[in-house]
């Protein structure tokens, strides 16, 4: 199963979150792949433009892997713990799912239409994040459910 990153914004090649990503990516790439997971990519997209929401979410489409599992990240989206969200994964991975998407809005968060054709959503609870932060946030929780899948120490319950 191949699992993709899709966001609003850039982050900047010398940033701090940037290098937090980089490195949780990395080791997603290293545990996952004796799971049969891999890491499909990134993708930033900007609007140009200033089309708001609507305008992000036709350029985060276009991005989308035909056929992936949309998964959005939003604040009315399910909360769940770091073992539960490895489940999760290991469910699709299960089910023959060879692509899963997980996007990430802009300011405004994800244009309703969009997140409408979710085939799930994803909360890290019930403040609103950065997306900066929130793209670090999943890169690490991506290694996270890749090593309790895999049962290697990194997370200790």
């Amino acid at each position: 199963m191949r699992v993709h990153l899709r966001a609003v914004g850039r982050l900047t090649g010398r940033s701090e979150e940037r290098a937090l990503v980089d490195d949780y990516l990395s080791r997603f790439e290293q545990t996952g792949r004796g799971l049969g997971w891999r890491f499909g990519g990134e993708t930033e997209v900007e609007d140009k433009k200033n089309g708001g929401m609507a305008a992000e979410a036709d350029l985060l489409r276009a991005s989308i892997p035909s056929g992936s599992l949309l998964v959005c990240l939003d604040e009315r989206g399910r909360v769940m713990s770091s073992p539960d969200f490895s489940k999760q994964l290991q469910g699709w991975a299960d089910q023959g799912r060879s692509d899963v998407t997980f996007v990430i809005g802009g300011a405004d968060g994800i244009d309703p239409s969009l997140r409408g054709e979710a085939d799930f959503l994803l909360s890290f609870g019930a403040m609103v994040w950065p997306h900066k932060l929130v793209r670090v946030m999943i890169a690490e929780q991506m290694y996270r459910a890749a090593s309790i899948a895999a049962g290697t120490p990194y997370h200790r319950v």
